[in-house]
This record gives C-alpha cells, structure tokens and sequence, in this order.
C-alpha cells in the first residue's frame, strides 16, 4: 500500500528542522535576519542566471530554472532572503519533492480515468500545478492548519490525507471523506472563495489562543475576483491575523482569462491592504517551499498575513465537464509544457548526481501500485443513493420537493423502461 512522504516519515516539529520533513525554520527566527547576529549562507551554483530584480516587469522569484539549473542569488539579490530557506536542502529532501509531485500527477490522472469510465461524477484535476502545491504544502507544520479548496490534492498528501480518501465527495457517497482535524486539513471547498473567510477566522483565533502557528488558503485566480476573497484580505490585515493566502493563478477561471478579471497582477492587490504579495514562479517547487517558508514564519512571528501569487497553468480542463479547447489554444499549452514542473526538477536531480536510474525506476513502480490501489478502493465504493439529494431539503417535507422527487423516479425509471425495449 503506497502512503504519502508526509506518512511515512515523522513531520516537523515546532522549531526543528529535521531532513526530509516538512516544517520550517525554528520559530522566532526573523525574515530579514536583522536582530539574528547571524546570516545564512546561499548556495551557489555554476549557471550564471541571476534573480531577476524587484521592481522589474516580471516580479517572479525562481530558484530553478525551467531548464532544470538553479538559480544563482547574489547577496543583496532582493531575492536572496526567499532563497535561504532551501540553501540547506538535502538530495534526499529533493527526491522526496520529485516523490510527492509524481505520486500526486499519477493518482490525478487515475482519477481523471475514472470519471471518464463512469465511476465518479466530478473530477478537477491539478496537472501542471504540481510544484505549487507540494512545495507549498511541505513548508507547513504539523499544527499549521489548511483550508483548501477542491483542487488541492497534491497539498491533501503532503498532509497526509490518504488519497483515496478524495474521492468518495466526487462519486458522491460522502461530505468529504476525513476528519479535518486528525491533519489538520479542511474539508474540500465548492464555494468559490468562502475558504479564505474560514482561513482569517481560525487563524484570528489562533492568535489570541497564542499559538504560534500558521494558517494558510488556497484559492485561484478566479476565486480573487470575489468579494469573500476581499473580506478576508481586510480582516486579516486589520486584525493582523497569522493568515498566509495562497493563490495559485493558472491563468484561467474555468473559460475567463487572468487579463479579464485584473488590471495589476494578483500579487499587488495585497499592498492595498496593508501587507506583503509575492509572486513566485508557481512551476518551481524549491521557489514555492521557500517562499511559503518564508511568509509562515513571519507570520508566525506576529508579523501578520502575506499573499502568495503561485504563477502557473492549468495543463487540463477547469474539471472534466469543461472543454478548454472552446477558449485556449494548443500553442499556449505547448509553451507552458516546455516549463512543466516535474521534468524541471528531474532534470536538476540528474545533472547534480541526485538521483540515478534505479530510484526513477523504483518510483515508476511505486506509481503504478498507486494507480492499481486507487482503481481497487474507487470501484468497491458503493454507488451513490440517487434520492439522497431530495432528503435533507427540508426538516418537515414540501409538496415541491416532493413533485421533484417523483419526477426524477420518473426519469430514472424510463432508462429502465428503454433497457426492456
């Protein structure tokens, strides 16, 4: 039976900073170092790419190239302060971020395979946005708490929440399938953008419990476009709340463009709050564990909410009841293809020597033990009660609900009728 990094191996306590686990740096620590007596040492490396600089067009943190090189961050590169939280990390922690991702794209794609043979209703799938999520979801603590909302499988498993467990709410014989607080992981979220008043609510309790854990909520760049989104920005500035809001902007909101619903890029929209966006290159999943490292201690501190921009593309439909092939074209996927992240780390793994052929085989067989356990638990899942729907309406009944329920037996019953034809 395959389990996720995160179950397999004890996570991160509270001000450790254990390999291979997923926590941050120990916990009264500062951002920008002053107050520490102490700098913290980047690693270089021998590309001659630099950060690019703050203040420039593409305000994109990237420590790993698309080409699969590491990026070079000079001393005072404005960057240089997100880069130190992976100047540390270990082959062994990379291999176990190139795992995660390719486990969490292998069980995606089982699940997309069995809404297309019927065995669930619903799938959103996360391909393409691998790195943004793993590298997000590696940089919690164990008692961080995450509010997600229905696309975030990758984060689910750095949590870990058995997969499998996903997808009973998608075949429709369960509310959600795990108890949020045995991980400290919500419940999948439908309502686009609710999740982040969630967020701001517990992490405004979190404070005055003086905890000094993080809170973090995940929500797309059509989620910003709403006004619960905005609420939470003002509520979490305003109260100072240890909220970190994380965005991942795949460029589309089902069929609507990133240019339709914004003027200034997401990131920006934080200044008008009252507290610090960034954008990361949401394809790099050094870049998104150390910028999410970063923003969770702050925030940690007392420092207050950050957002994150994770700037990546939905290589797949909005889920599969939509047809991305009616609003974008080949050629832009052809081009985010070419940045994909999983391939991207492959690459640096292999030109450092971090990883041979026997571990890409080893994990290429333990794929495939996943894909086979996802197929077994889906397709012993009973079937959904198709009334069920008609129950919980109201407490009492209603004569409309009742018309409906016996219209939909109606329906139902003429299949059978055709079938005896």
């Amino acid at each position: 039976m395959t389990e996720s990094t995160a179950a397999r191996k004890p996570r991160r306590s509270a001000g450790s900073k254990a390999a291979g686990t997923t926590g941050t740096k120990a916990a009264g620590t500062t951002g920008s170092k002053a107050g520490t007596g102490a700098k913290r040492t980047t690693r270089t490396t021998s590309t001659t790419r630099t950060a690019a600089k703050k203040g420039s067009e593409t305000e994109l943190v990237q420590l790993l190239t698309p080409e699969g090189e590491r990026v070079e961050t000079a001393e005072n590169s404005p960057y240089a302060e997100y880069a130190s939280y992976v100047a540390d990390i270990t082959p062994d922690e990379l291999r176990d971020l190139y795992r995660d991702m390719v486990l969490t794209r292998r069980f995606d794609a089982e699940a997309t395979a069995l809404q297309r043979q019927g065995e669930l209703g619903l799938w959103a799938s996360l391909l393409g946005q691998e790195a943004a999520q793993i590298g997000s979801g590696r940089a919690t603590r164990e008692d961080d708490y995450v509010f997600p909302t229905y696309r975030e499988h990758g984060v689910a498993w750095c949590r870990g929440v058995d997969p499998t467990n996903l997808l009973g709410m998608f075949r429709g014989v369960n509310n959600g399938g795990w108890d949020p607080n045995s991980n400290n992981f919500h419940l999948y979220t439908i309502v686009i953008g609710s999740q982040a008043l969630h967020a701001t609510g517990y992490a405004m309790g979190v404070a005055k419990d003086g905890a000094d854990s993080g809170v973090i909520a995940y929500f797309g760049d059509g989620a910003s476009s709403q006004g619960d989104v905005s609420e939470a920005f003002n509520f979490a500035a305003v109260y100072n709340a240890p909220v970190i809001f994380f965005c991942q902007n795949n460029q589309w909101a089902i069929s609507e463009s990133n240019e339709k619903q914004t003027r200034v890029p997401l990131y920006q929209r934080a200044q008008g709050f009252g507290f610090p966006g960034v954008r990361v290159d949401g394809n790099d999943v050094l870049a998104c564990l150390a910028v999410t490292r970063w923003a969770l201690e702050r925030a940690r501190r007392g420092e207050g909410p950050a957002l994150i921009e994770a700037y990546t593309y939905r290589m797949g439909a909005h889920t599969t009841s939509d047809d991305p092939s009616r609003y974008r074209h080949d050629d832009e996927r052809a081009a985010w293809e070419a940045k994909d992240p999983i391939l991207r780390l492959r690459r640096f793994l292999e030109s450092a020597n971090h990883a041979d052929e026997g571990f890409f085989a080893e994990l290429e067989a333990e794929s495939e033990t996943l894909g086979k356990r996802v197929r077994e638990v889906v397709r012993a899942m009973p079937d959904p009660d198709r009334f069920a729907i008609f129950e919980n309406v109201y407490a009492d009944g209603h004569a409309l609900v009742d018309e409906e329920r016996a219209q939909f037996a109606a329906y139902q019953a003429s299949f059978a009728e055709a079938e005896g034809v």
